[in-house]
């Protein structure tokens, strides 16, 4: 039997479309990208197969000092009618607004909130919490003993530790952390749930995992009392080897509120 719930407090399943050069890419650990399709496309075969939002990364647009690619993300907009984040280059409270007037409904900012953390205030006030979502791209110091932030498309360590960040952003004002394992990132080994639980010890805003699905059985892992709010998973989803509906389906089972898969998903 589907455990469903009416009050938006479901667990939600989230595609990433990690994108460059206009193609969605997907690698292991940030690097050695390979092709996975058009965004376009594959985020109206998300919409259909039921996901509950989509998250649109322009992965190189940082890295590359240029801005999000506006084109596209208008084009994925008009082919889904769940909710889109979309990152990647934003770098300013115009920025904000373009992405939104492109059709994205909440905006995602990693590099350009380290640079300059006013900016989630300055995003929350004029668009509301519920826009802005703060990406943390994190990865273990065995030095340190704890989790590190990266930015940069995960290329520059900035000498933060993941705990004291993500606690900031809550205090800036930010709606939602989205929070990737680097160490996990298309591994396949699992979410690294020590990190969520961490982070979401000192939050209380929801959390996205992100990094390491490697089967539905991850993501109830994940979702656990303690952990994440949100599931994000790529190459799980854009190589096959998992559809919506066979996560939602392990997901209901395990007692977790889902919002249902179309009928004929």
């Amino acid at each position: 039997m589907t455990t469903t719930v009416q009050n938006g407090l479901t667990t939600r399943v989230i595609p990433c479309l990690d994108v460059t050069g206009g193609r969605v890419v997907k690698g292991v650990q940030f690097v050695n990208l390979r092709d996975a399709g058009d965004p376009v496309e594959m985020a109206a075969v998300y919409n259909r197969e039921g996901a509950d939002e989509l998250v649109f990364l322009d992965i190189t647009a940082t890295s590359d000092s240029r801005d999000t690619m506006v084109d596209v993300v208008r084009r994925t907009a008009d082919q889904v009618f769940i909710p889109l984040t979309v990152g990647g280059g934003i770098r300013s409270v115009a920025d904000m607004r373009t992405m939104l007037g492109a059709g994205a409904d909440k905006v995602s900012i990693n590099s350009a909130a380290l640079r300059d953390p006013a900016l989630i205030t300055q995003g929350a006030e004029l668009f509301g919490t519920q826009c802005i979502v703060v990406a943390i791209d994190a990865r273990w110091n065995p030095d340190l003993r704890t989790w590190e932030v990266y930015s940069h498309g995960g290329r520059r360590p900035v000498g933060r530790t993941v705990v004291e960040w993500a606690a900031e952003i809550e205090l800036r004002g930010a709606g939602e952390i989205l929070l990737t394992s680097m160490d996990r990132d298309g591994t396949g080994d699992g979410y690294d749930t020590s990190l969520l639980e961490a982070v979401n010890d000192v939050v209380n805003i929801p959390l996205i995992a992100s990094g390491g699905a490697g089967n539905a059985a991850h993501m109830v892992e994940a979702l656990a009392p303690g952990r994440a709010d949100a599931v994000l998973a790529a190459s799980i989803f854009h190589f096959g080897q998992l559809r919506i509906a066979d996560v939602k389906s392990e997901l209901s089972a395990a007692g977790l509120p889902i919002r249902e898969v179309p009928i004929d998903a």
